[in-house]
């Protein structure tokens, strides 16, 4: 009995133990990786990638995915970025706009992202049309979009941004005389309100109850439909602000912003406990998931690996993820 216990407890936490001894392996390497620092500095590169994570969460939930995720955040930064440049800038893209409001811009993006993720929810609760398919070809859709764009503002990265923009993406807080990003404030609020969204709603227990059996979910009274916009509309917003945040913080945006931005989320979804058999998944999981790829790249590269070589380890890890999550789905049934 002790020894299935201690079977159940390996395959259970299998990916967990993998990624702690590549960490060992890090520290080992270059124990200066420890730092109060590069504690920080991997709080602020998370924080952009844990909102992302949140949107893409709720629909593998319910046992869909989203490979338009980048090319939606990249939408957003850089019609974020080309609205909010600052009134002197040599480049400016629209020199007949004066100063923006930030909030006004969010607002712009966030509609937009709205509407793309309603788009694909029609798509994929109207018409039936397989998650993964559906975003495909809206990735491809956005990406024309953007680059179109980019094309007419004129073709070359975007900068020279508002000092308000930048004070609002880039700023700093201290705590003990540790300097710390309001991304990671911004992050916390996305993470709180997707809490209370999964856990103390109707909504919440609709998506999980889909994602676990949708015709049963359907038969006691679910509205599966509106509820599976809802949740695709959800995730634009997020992408939406995840990618005017994003601009702020790099400083600059061009069409190939949010290039693989997806799949960032959902490996860390997946590694974070978020089932793709669908009804399966925590907020705290996914926040650790990003949290535990952001200090694989942050490492990896700290201790002067290539990132060549970085592709192929985060690749394996997801692979090894799907691997136990799906054994685990399989012993369940």
């Amino acid at each position: 009995m002790d020894k299935k216990k201690i079977q159940n407890w390996g395959t259970e936490n299998a990916i967990y133990l993998v990624l702690i001894a590549l960490l060992v392996f890090i520290v080992m390497k270059e124990p200066t990786f420890l730092s109060v620092r590069n504690l920080t500095n991997i709080l602020t590169q998370s924080s952009v990638r844990v909102i992302i994570a949140l949107g893409v969460a709720g629909l593998i939930v319910t046992q869909g995915t989203d490979l338009s995720a980048g090319r939606q955040v990249g939408m957003a930064a850089l019609i974020s970025a080309s609205l909010l440049q600052a009134t002197n800038a040599a480049t400016k893209v629209f020199p007949s706009i004066g100063e923006m409001p930030l909030m006004a811009v969010l607002l712009l993006v966030i509609i937009i992202g709205a509407i793309v993720g309603l788009l694909n929810g029609i798509v994929i609760a109207i018409f039936h049309v397989t998650p993964f398919i559906a975003t495909l070809g809206s990735m491809i859709i956005v990406y024309g979009a953007n680059s179109l764009y980019f094309d007419v503002i004129g073709a070359s990265p975007v900068a020279s941004f508002d000092p308000r923009f930048s004070k609002f993406t880039q700023g700093v807080f201290r705590i003990s005389g540790y300097r710390f990003s309001y991304l990671i404030i911004y992050a916390t609020i996305a993470t709180i309100i997707t809490w209370v969204l999964w856990n103390k709603t109707k909504f919440g227990k609709n998506i999980f109850a889909i994602g676990g059996n949708p015709e049963a979910a359907a038969v006691s009274g679910v509205n599966v439909r509106n509820n599976l916009l809802k949740v695709y509309i959800l995730s634009g917003v997020f992408y939406a602000i995840g990618g005017f945040l994003e601009a702020g913080r790099i400083g600059s945006a061009t069409n190939n912003i949010g290039f693989m931005y997806e799949l960032d989320a959902i490996a860390a979804c997946v590694v974070g406990g978020v089932s793709f058999s669908g009804g399966v998944g925590k907020i705290s999981g996914v926040v650790t998931g990003v949290i535990i790829f952001t200090v694989i790249n942050y490492g990896l590269t700290y201790i002067g690996i290539s990132p060549y070589w970085q592709y192929i380890i985060k690749g394996l890890i997801i692979i090894i993820a799907v691997g136990l999550d799906t054994r685990k789905y399989l012993k369940k049934k």
